[in-house]
């Protein structure tokens, strides 16, 4: 019997089960390989819609993703390129986030912070081993094999990820998460290994308090912070810290690289191999109540970003503007998406390989150290507010009292009752609002929105606005004066929650209206607005609206 012809193509190998993720240009669905009846996570790549510099970044992603086999980290099995579709077939990873379980434990002490990071590690140790930097470390991409007790951790996402053989320092880029980002990054020195350990010291140091230890509204100021290693212990949380856990966040978190511990070393160090001794085994209550409220920051914000990159129909100026010798993209200290220099030049609608992270990538093209001013994203640093109730970095690192924020656009499965009731309040409210836009009554419109409300919008002209003024002006000379009678309906509302505190809504506005001449017209807008409870209340703290059809006759 002749020998079976080599599969070429994704569907002879594999069965495509559900849907378990979605972004601009890709989706991630379950699969089931034909041979052998195992499950796998596919990623499927629409092709078409890349540009050359695109396909690039996929390839190394691949290439390097290949290289890595180690339990701590998610695996990649399989890399099929068809015609208009490229496919990457990774673990099937069941836990969440790393940090989402950790809250949901009963039990969470300094040595389970010390297991965590011991897996960190380990997955750090593999990559550099294989002369690879991850540049990415952050909580979205620390994932838990399975939602087993004990299960283990595993490092995921290497969109950004580069390849640095031996001990080499070099400018690849400015590229990372603002909170973790390493001080030779952010001067634009030539860097290598050491900033994954770095982004490990961050970590580290939210695993045992529930915040991180730099932190400010202001992009410019954390930059500055983290530029000099401005980060300390405040009293009481840290107070019952042992000594070498400390020991260990202070060489993780050296400002000289060429002096930081390395990860071959970290795991040596004896809060991690001598755990059973010298971790202390406390439970961490106020840890996990911050740690709760740092999640929802950063599911928030990253609700917030998907908002703003999912619907690309808005003006490029509203992302880039030019001051000086480059580009300056906005940013807040807590971003939650995407953005690489290259990408914006080349095609400032499509943006790049979709990837959920919390990311910002700005390629070297011959500049040198202390050129343009490193990119930031599209959210106001405003929106949402440090997380009330959790310490946070002391007056030593320019930093005001109260937890700090992170980011991630990582909207895992969530397991909870009342789903649907919660759903139906989010849509609720929604229609709340625009009750409230149409009778144009701004007092119940302020009661329903955050203060710092951000929004793009038409009559924004494709910038992004924050504040009540921009939207008073049309309370009080436009809605309710111009239209004598408004019905608006709601089609297809999705809802999406993200924790207890936070939820966005997408929907189809369909508004009818008698226009001056007194006939009935209608129009319809595309909108997606971002929910988030504080003190038991529902407010609106972002929207997003498309360009509304032109008006027709009602027959």
């Amino acid at each position: 019997m002749a020998a079976p012809a080599a599969c070429t193509r994704f569907s002879d190998n594999y069965d495509l089960k559900e849907e378990l993720g979605k972004g601009a240009f890709s989706v991630v669905r379950r699969c089931v390989q034909k041979s052998t009846g195992l499950e796998f996570a596919a990623k499927i790549i629409n092709t078409k819609k890349l540009s050359a510099r695109d396909f690039q970044k996929l390839e190394r992603e691949a290439r390097i993703c290949r290289k890595l086999q180690h339990p701590n980290i998610v695996r990649l099995h399989d890399s099929i390129q068809e015609e208009h579709f490229h496919y990457l077939v990774f673990d099937l990873v069941t836990g969440g986030e790393l940090f989402e379980d950790i809250v949901a434990r009963e039990f969470y002490s300094e040595a389970d912070a010390s297991h965590c990071i011991q897996q960190i590690l380990e997955s750090v140790h593999h990559c550099h081993s294989n002369g690879v930097v991850h540049r990415d470390l952050k909580p979205e991409n620390l994932l838990l094999a399975s939602k087993a007790k004990g299960a283990a951790v595993k490092l995921a996402d290497f969109g950004l990820a580069i390849e640095v053989p031996g001990e080499q320092q070099a400018w690849f880029g400015f590229a990372g998460t603002p909170g973790y980002l390493s001080p030779e990054v952010l001067k634009k020195e030539p860097y290598g290994k050491p900033v994954d350990i770095w982004a490990c010291g961050v970590i580290l140091y939210i695993l045992l308090v529930g915040y991180p230890p730099f932190w400010d509204e202001d992009q410019h100021r954390l930059y500055a912070q983290i530029k000099i290693g401005a980060y300390d212990y405040p009293s009481p949380e840290w107070d019952t810290v042992t000594a070498e856990a400390k020991s260990l966040i202070n060489e993780m978190l050296t400002v000289n690289p060429s002096k930081r511990i390395t990860a071959s070393e970290a795991l040596k160090h004896p809060w991690i191999c001598q755990r059973e001794r010298v971790a202390s085994m406390v439970h961490r209550q106020e840890t996990v109540d911050c740690l709760k409220k740092f999640n929802a920051r950063r599911k928030l914000k990253g609700a917030i970003l998907t908002t703003m990159l999912a619907t690309r129909n808005f003006s490029s100026r509203s992302i880039i503007t030019k001051k000086g010798d480059g580009s300056q993209v906005k940013e807040s200290t807590d971003s939650s998406t995407t953005l690489e220099d290259d990408d914006i030049k080349e095609d400032k609608v499509k943006g790049g390989v979709d990837r959920s992270s919390t990311v910002i990538a700005k390629e070297p093209e011959g500049s040198t150290p202390g050129g343009s001013t490193p990119p930031q994203s599209p959210a106001s640093s405003k929106v949402g507010g440090p997380v009330p109730g959790c310490p946070g970095p002391s007056a030593a690192s320019g930093a005001p009292s109260g937890a700090a924020k992170s980011s991630g656009l990582t909207l895992g499965p969530l397991v909870i009752q009342g789903v649907q009731a919660r759903k139906q309040e989010i849509i609720k409210m929604t229609e709340q609002l625009i009750e409230a836009i149409n009778t144009g009554d701004y007092e119940a419109y302020t009661k329903i929105c955050d203060p710092h409300l951000t929004a793009f919008e038409p009559e924004a002209l494709g910038n992004l606005v924050e504040g009540m003024d921009f939207h008073k002006f049309y309370f009080d000379n436009v809605l309710g004066k111009n239209c004598k009678a408004l019905n608006t309906t709601i089609l297809n509302p999705h809802v999406h929650l993200m924790g207890d505190e936070a939820a966005c809504i997408a929907y189809v506005r369909l508004t009818q209206y008698m226009d001056k001449q007194g006939q009935a017209s209608t129009h319809q807008s595309e909108e997606t607005r971002v929910w988030h409870k504080r003190d038991n209340k529902w407010q609106n703290v972002h929207f997003h609206r498309s360009s509304v059809t032109p008006s027709f006759a009602m027959k």
